[in-house]
């Protein structure tokens, strides 16, 4: 039923601020972008990491009526190689912390950042994902 990540929305007052910050983090710019009726700049996408998944951001005018500002709810993590690395460089570029690094069973690792947006970001460091990228052959 479920069949796999297709894309993360990320809600964004200052849609142009959040395009220039994650474009610094992720090191690429967006691969897509759609200006809302008024000319405006509404939505930018990314493909990130070894699926290409998508990371969608849109201007917080378009939220659902009733949309929650605050960050909370469901945590999505994003795999990193280096957890401490990651979220140290997230905490340099203005990211609050939500989650500590906490050292989980069977070699996870977790955090999790507010990004200066108000979504959080979750990091992880998962061998079961890099297990799935070995049998994939793509490790």
């Amino acid at each position: 039923m479920l069949r796999g990540f297709s894309t993360i929305s990320y809600w964004a007052a200052d849609i142009e601020a959040a395009k220039r910050w994650y474009t610094e983090l992720l090191g690429i710019a967006p691969y897509f972008e759609r200006s809302g009726p008024d000319g405006r700049l509404a939505y930018v996408e990314f493909r990130v990491g070894d699926y290409q998944d998508e990371l969608g951001l849109i201007d917080r005018s378009y939220a659902p009526e009733g949309a929650a500002a605050d960050p909370g709810g469901v945590v999505m993590h994003w795999h990193v190689d280096d957890v401490r690395a990651t979220l140290d460089r997230l905490l340099s570029m203005g990211a609050e912390p939500y989650q500590e690094l906490t050292q989980r069973e069977a070699g996870f690792v977790t955090a999790s950042v507010v990004d200066p947006f108000g979504n959080v970001l979750g990091l992880m460091y998962s061998p079961h994902y890099l297990e799935v990228l070995g049998a994939a052959g793509e490790a």
